[in-house]
């Protein structure tokens, strides 16, 4: 963050691939080659776990599992740990979105069967003893096949199922390889990755399963109470995500044991850390469980300072981005400036003209700023969903006197790139000049997300020498 520079929001899910959701194959490296060629110097990434039940990556089975979606098929057949045959069988019948249902049900007896016919397991042990909490997931996810697939409060079998094991064993060491190479591509190419840390797992966990005492349960292992926000821009009824919460205090007693690794496998994936709803480090929303929606729960004092500081220790040397959205309290703010880590700036939330901290002309050198996030419509989309007196300000604010909304993009494109934010990131879509029907997430919707993918044309079809010439124009590059 002391140079002036720019970076794409492209999740691995939504890059082209030929087998029906984005992985770490060719098509990630041609990704990494046109951001090097459009003068990007950052690529965000969303969390690499294992999704939920409605594919969202923020309420894992374990924040530190690998999502097996991600493994490039084709260097498996290369390997000659899957057949051609098996290979041609994957290949996808759409490439505009991840085909999720034909994925679930089967990808994972693919990804079995490589595993069957992988013969170092000198290898595997060694990986999962350098690797004990993903060691614990694979246990985790072996224990629920024995136990056909119910939560962990149900288990009666013990013994996790011997297969179950070794195929998540395999799936975790061939992700941490392919991934270690076009990590390695990228940095080669001056590109630094920046991933997702979601600040919650999901109660049926391997983290809560094996660590019962750092959440906050009852008797019967039930949430106390669940996560959430209060209502926001996002959901008049607020948040209610559902996790479980943690128990900070006992976090503290073992100096944030658990913490600390979750930054460490970070740090050894990426070069740089988003730290989603920084907010709950100081105060988080506590919705009692059970409740029908967010607007019953209350705020409680977090782990503030001390956890501030474990961050900046384990993550010295690297880019840590606080997600600093919302409505913030002067405590928060007080710890954001402690921290000293850059925040968040969306463009998204531009609208209360010059009395908003979004507006660009009031960015700190040290943000992130976005013209949205993961969260939020596109930048197209949102244009189009404002009214014309709103829309015409904003193109006003950015020197456009126009009413092409296309157009309209790229003015709040060039004002976002001259700000004096440190680092701007642009969603892919964005790149694209794509609407709202390509959004990655609308939040309180259970349905629909997490799927919106490119494709090999709309990627090579992408105006690199645009971006690079904003990247030079306003130093940047």
């Amino acid at each position: 963050m002391q140079k002036r520079r720019a970076g794409v929001l492209a999740p691995i899910f939504a890059l082209p691939s030929g087998y029906s959701s984005g992985a770490f194959g060719r098509e990630a490296y041609e990704f990494v080659d046109r951001l090097a060629e459009g003068g990007f110097a950052y690529w965000q990434v969303l969390p690499f776990t294992v999704t939920d039940a409605f594919r969202s990556p923020y309420a894992s089975p374990s924040s530190f599992s690998v999502n097996p979606y991600f493994i490039d098929l084709v260097s498996l057949a290369e390997r000659e740990l899957i057949t051609k045959e098996e290979l041609e069988a994957a290949k996808e019948s759409v490439s505009y979105t991840c085909e999720y249902e034909r994925l679930e049900a089967e990808r994972m007896a693919l990804l079995s069967r490589a595993a069957s016919r992988f013969t170092d397991d000198g290898a595997l042990t060694a990986f999962l003893d350098e690797n004990p909490y993903l060691e614990e997931y694979c246990r985790f996810a072996a224990l629920k096949k024995a136990n056909g697939g119910v939560p962990w409060q149900a288990f009666r079998v013990q013994e996790p199922d011997a297969d179950a094991y070794r195929t998540h064993a395999f799936i975790a060491y061939e992700f941490f390889r392919q991934w270690s190479a076009l990590h390695a591509y990228a940095n080669a190419r001056g590109i630094r990755v920046i991933g997702d840390l979601p600040i919650y797992v999901s109660h049926d966990s391997a983290d809560v399963f094996f660590h019962p005492e750092l959440f906050c349960l009852d008797e019967n292992g039930d949430p106390t109470g669940v996560a959430g926000v209060p209502p926001d821009y996002f959901c008049e009824d607020g948040q209610m995500w559902g996790n479980p919460l943690y128990r900070w205090e006992k976090m503290k007693e073992d100096d944030f044991s658990f913490w600390r690794a979750r930054i460490r496998q970070m740090l050894t994936f990426f070069d740089g850390v988003r730290l989603d709803h920084f907010r709950g480090y100081d105060t988080y929303f506590d919705i009692p469980y059970g409740a029908p929606n967010a607007k019953s729960g209350v705020w409680r004092e977090g782990p503030r300072e001390a956890f501030v500081d474990m961050l900046k220790e384990e993550g010295e040397g690297a880019l840590l981005i606080a997600e600093d959205l919302g409505d913030l309290s002067p405590s928060v703010e007080e710890l954001l400036a402690y921290s000293e880590l850059p925040g968040m700036r969306v463009f998204a939330f531009a609208t209360d003209g010059a009395d908003s901290h979004h507006i660009p002309h009031a960015y700190p050198a040290n943000t992130v700023a976005y013209s949205g996030t993961h969260d939020n419509n596109t930048l197209l989309g949102f244009l189009f969903s404002l009214d014309e007196e709103k829309r015409r300000e904003l193109f006003d604010y950015c020197r456009y006197g126009g009413d092409d909304v296309t157009e309209g993009c790229r003015a709040v494109i060039e004002t976002l790139y001259l700000s004096h934010a440190n680092l701007v990131i642009l969603p892919i879509q964005d790149l694209l000049f794509f609407g709202e029907d390509t959004r990655f997430n609308t939040p309180g919707r259970a349905e629909g997300n997490w799927a919106f993918r490119i494709t090999d044309e709309q990627m090579r079809s992408i105006d690199m020498a645009y971006f690079r010439t904003l990247a030079e124009r306003y130093g940047r590059i």
